[in-house]
């Protein structure tokens, strides 16, 4: 009886925790796709999915700081200026024009200061240039105005449209949708090469911490690592044309099981677009 008691006490224990938990919002939650996308009245950088976006995150963070600490120094010091050395409050100016090591210390604590953001971003920037031991390669070609992403290793090759007011679905977004999806496999090392086929173009996806210019005649290399499965939202940030704003950006990182699965059938699938393209090419040129 007593054992049964104990393990009744346990269940309810056990049930008020969990009730309690929940209210509280913190009770574990199965692993839900993100969806990475700009809030309203969104203030900040988006929430980091990738280490690149973490170390900018970081170094973004510091750098606030030193700005706001700069900033409070000076205002406080044109305070106590205006307050110690007024007319009314000195009437008898001070004929001191020069100090030698207030000079000193005004020239050499902002030097410091460049310095002390100069290496952090300086190895950041050479971290987020390149990965050496990539996953995956994807070859990004810009274009007025779609983007064009090729597998090289897969031999899959497939162009990415954003998707018509008219024809969204459902939790689609507007302006931020495509039909076809840049996939990849979660927690793994993406390398990006960028170009372009006619202009300018920018592959930014603000979430991941990417964002590298496509420009013809160059390929530019970047990477990223997406941490969780979702969906990560981004667009082209560089003025490419009238329809500049057509080119959203949308990657849809996958578990490891199922980008492979995705692989199977995006062989067959784009390989029959390419056949249904180039039947379509040969009967316009017979015509």
């Amino acid at each position: 009886m007593r054992s049964s008691g104990r393990k009744s006490s346990t269940k309810l224990s056990a049930a008020v925790f969990a009730v309690a938990m929940l209210v509280l919002g913190l009770a574990p939650v199965a692993q839900a796709d993100v969806k990475m996308v700009p809030q309203p009245w969104q203030l900040g950088l988006q929430a980091s999915h990738s280490p690149v976006m973490t170390a900018l995150t970081q170094l973004n963070n510091a750098v606030t700081i030193i700005i706001v600490a700069v900033v409070a120094l000076v205002a406080g010091l044109m305070v106590y200026v205006m307050l110690r050395f007024n007319k009314r409050a000195h009437p008898i100016p001070s004929r001191v024009s020069h100090n030698t090591l207030l000079e000193i210390v005004w020239t050499l604590v902002p030097v410091l200061i460049l310095v002390g953001i100069a290496i952090p971003s300086f190895r950041l920037v050479y971290y987020e240039d390149r990965t050496r031991d990539a996953d995956l390669t994807v070859k990004v070609t810009g274009h007025q105005w779609y983007w064009e992403y090729a597998y090289p290793d897969n031999a899959i090759d497939f162009s990415s449209y954003i998707l018509p007011q008219d024809s969204l679905q459902p939790g689609q977004l507007r302006l931020l949708d495509v039909d076809n999806q840049l996939v990849v496999p979660a927690g793994k090392n993406i390398r990006i090469l960028t170009t372009s086929g006619d202009v300018i173009h920018s592959f930014f996806v603000p979430s991941l911490g990417v964002q590298r210019y496509a420009i013809p005649g160059r390929t530019i290399e970047t990477w990223f690592r997406a941490n969780d499965v979702g969906t990560y939202y981004g667009e082209c940030n560089q003025i490419c044309g009238t329809n500049h704003s057509q080119m959203p950006i949308v990657i849809k990182a996958l578990s490891p099981a199922e980008f492979a699965a995705w692989l199977v059938q995006a062989k067959t699938k784009f390989a029959a677009a390419d056949s249904s393209n180039s039947n379509l090419q040969l009967a316009e040129a017979g015509h």
